[in-house]
């Protein structure tokens, strides 16, 4: 499937490019497939990871689901952060995972554990394709041999620690087109910094402290600083320059650019205008998504993530048709209203595939498609094809939907491909699947639904006063029956 060529956004040049392989595998050869390497950065395991986190591995798994699409092998590794961070993204601040061990009273080991099994969880809810998830802690040797290749030509020794200064390489700051001091003023004043952007290569624990995560290097007994991790596991587990590095869109103002300063250094690499100078050919962001109420930040308490969604009784693949239904490159804004209506888009979708599905005659056995399948096969790819237009890919697979006098199996047989890239898992989910129980409610599904018999049978019977007074019964308990559903008899506990 290989109609229009795959055009990626690059952060790094500010343009759409085509996307071209490091690694085209054997022309010709079936068994050596083109490969695609991507790395994400992955999340820091000190907490919860709040929906907004989750729409960069929503995006990052429909960018690997496309690539596959275009007949690519996909190796896709996200990391995990179980040491390192700083509560401020610059280097001042204490250790996020050392400061909510602490406040749990439990190890840094233990919370990291905790938190990955929670984050891995949420990632099979959304159907996040499974993905490598090697963790920072099992790259430390690896972390303190890159310092040392770098040490003398790029770093210099403070009572902290090492740091990097970033004057040693060329085009520091393109990818956040900050190269000033005053555009790098976000980073934290540490005295006896060169450079308002240099940055921790190694932190040295202080003086009279002892940390649960810490090793011996040659800067003294401490650990990592938090942007090593990723230019270390990214050069060991997809090799130097691989494809595609993708993260939300705060990772290119701070955490990137200096990733990139230290792969430049390593590979001992000339400046930017190569973008494989930098690690990777392609830099891709996702934009954030925007909450108005102020509930998104992890400080406020129960913040946005994803069990809260599941406890008001939206099912988690709303999320993500939510979030496909905006480009990943701009703003999204949450809305319980935009949740509701992300879930009836998807549920319309769902049984129509099913009702697809039901008078299929059988497999698709692959030939000449009907005209009107082919073009809207053809619109597909294309819209794919223009750096993961996932609006326009999802009205596509709607209008395969409700084709007309076409094999019924051939529409089950595409909207199932279309769906391998949208990732919303028609196959498997029926609508009882999305109706969800909301934690609060008290009343039983059993009980909703007796009382809606009861409300046929008092409507059949034109007896619209025992109708109105079940319908009254019903909403003091927090059911709220939508007689005009276009989907048919619908209720929903609010």
């Amino acid at each position: 499937m290989t109609d229009a060529p795959l055009k990626l956004f690059n952060s790094l040049t500010r343009s759409l490019e085509v996307f071209e392989p490091v690694h085209p595998g054997v022309p010709g050869d079936p068994a050596s497939p083109p490969e695609a390497r991507v790395y994400t950065c992955g999340p820091t395991v000190y907490n919860y990871q709040h929906i907004g986190n989750m729409r960069a591995y929503v995006f990052a798994d429909t960018l690997g689901r496309a690539l596959q699409w275009k007949g690519y092998r996909l190796t896709h590794v996200v990391n995990i952060t179980d040491v390192g961070h700083l509560t401020s993204d610059a280097d001042e601040g204490e250790d996020k995972m050392e400061k909510m061990a602490a406040r749990e009273g439990k190890s840094a080991w233990d919370i990291a554990r905790y938190y990955q099994a929670d984050f891995e969880a949420d990632l099979a809810r959304l159907n996040v394709q499974p993905k490598q998830h090697p963790r920072a802690t099992e790259y430390v040797a690896a972390m303190i041999d890159w310092g040392k290749s770098i040490a003398d030509k790029h770093c210099y020794e403070l009572d902290s620690g090492l740091y990097f200064d970033v004057s040693t390489v060329a085009d520091y700051g393109r990818l956040a087109r900050a190269q000033t001091d005053d555009g790098e003023s976000r980073i934290g004043d540490v005295e006896g910094k060169r450079n308002a952007a240099d940055f921790a290569i190694w932190r040295r624990t202080p003086p009279g402290e002892t940390r649960q995560m810490e090793w011996d290097s040659p800067w003294g007994r401490g650990a990592p600083g938090w942007h090593l991790e990723c230019s270390v596991m990214g050069e060991a587990l997809l090799g130097f320059p691989f494809d595609i590095h993708t993260g939300g869109i705060d990772h290119r103002e701070i955490h990137h650019p200096n990733e990139i300063a230290q792969n430049q250094a390593y590979c001992c690499t000339n400046g930017l205008d190569d973008p494989r100078n930098s690690g990777a050919k392609i830099w891709m962001h996702n934009n954030f998504l925007v909450e108005r109420s102020g509930k998104m930040s992890k400080s406020s308490g129960e913040f946005l993530r994803l069990q809260l969604l599941v406890d008001r009784g939206y099912h988690p693949l709303a999320y993500r048709m939510m979030c496909l239904q905006a480009h990943y490159r701009s703003e999204l804004e949450f809305s319980w209203e935009g949740l509701g209506a992300a879930l009836t888009r998807l549920k319309r979708m769902v049984m129509a595939y099913q009702n697809a599905k039901a008078k299929a005659e059988g497999v698709w056995i692959a030939r000449a498609l009907p005209e009107q399948l082919e073009k809207l096969r053809i619109a597909f790819d294309a819209a794919i094809a223009e750096d993961l237009n996932t609006p326009e890919a999802l009205v596509v697979l709607e209008q395969v939907l409700s084709l007309k006098k076409v094999d019924s199996s051939a529409i089950v047989a595409w909207a199932t491909a279309f769906d391998s890239v949208l990732g919303l898992g028609l196959a498997d989910l029926t609508r009882a699947d999305l109706r969800l129980r909301p934690k609060a409610a008290t009343i039983t599904e059993v009980e909703i639904e007796a009382a809606l018999a009861r409300r046929k049978e008092a409507r059949a019977a034109k007896d619209f006063a025992a109708s109105d007074a079940i319908r009254d019964e019903l909403a003091g308990q927090g059911v709220e029956v939508m007689d005009g559903d276009p989907l048919g008899w619908e209720w929903k506990l609010s």
